[in-house]
């Protein structure tokens, strides 16, 4: 991440706590570190138009979970997400463009991925059979680099959040 990248986040994530009303206390008792740092910033897909479309359903409020396979977070290094953790969503560009939290995370077989959570991810037509085939290409495009294989027991992050602020709200 570049200086100006970097300055962007923290300057979203200034407003962006301000609006979303997080960190009220720090007027009382001082600010603190973790409330001015800004907390980690990624996109959606792996592409800059896979970002741009995921987003879009993010801030149309059709997407509201995503999934991410163990595999592809040990390959990164990425903790598994945590519920109550903030997160900055940013577009194909490197961004920012929203603020989310995290609020149930469920570690399940690929094919113990509900109707449901297909449904809350908000991509294609929103059912399990679309989820299925859609995720199995993504996984095996991502997991491949890795040098993992794709199968169905393929344990797989299912993370569900609310969007706090989306940049573009206060224009």
């Amino acid at each position: 991440m570049g200086e100006e990248q970097a300055a962007e986040i923290q300057e979203f994530w200034e407003m962006a706590r301000g609006r979303a009303k997080l960190g009220r206390l720090d007027v009382v008792t001082g600010g603190s570190v973790a409330s001015t740092l800004p907390p980690p910033a990624w996109s959606f897909g792996d592409s800059p138009r896979l970002a741009d479309e995921l987003l879009a359903l993010v801030l149309a409020g059709t997407k509201r979970a995503t999934a991410t396979a163990v595999a592809e977070l040990e390959a990164t290094g990425e903790p598994t997400p945590v519920v109550g953790e903030l997160s900055i969503v940013l577009d194909g560009a490197g961004h920012p463009r929203a603020l989310i939290r995290t609020t149930a995370v469920d570690v399940v077989p690929f094919d113990e991925v509900t109707e449901e959570f297909a449904a809350l991810e908000g991509e294609d037509d929103r059912t399990l059979a679309s989820w299925r085939r859609e995720h199995e290409k993504y996984f095996r495009r991502v997991l491949a680099a890795g040098g993992t294989e794709f199968d169905t027991a393929l344990p797989v992050v299912c993370e569900r959040f609310e969007v706090l602020w989306p940049k573009d709200q206060d224009r």
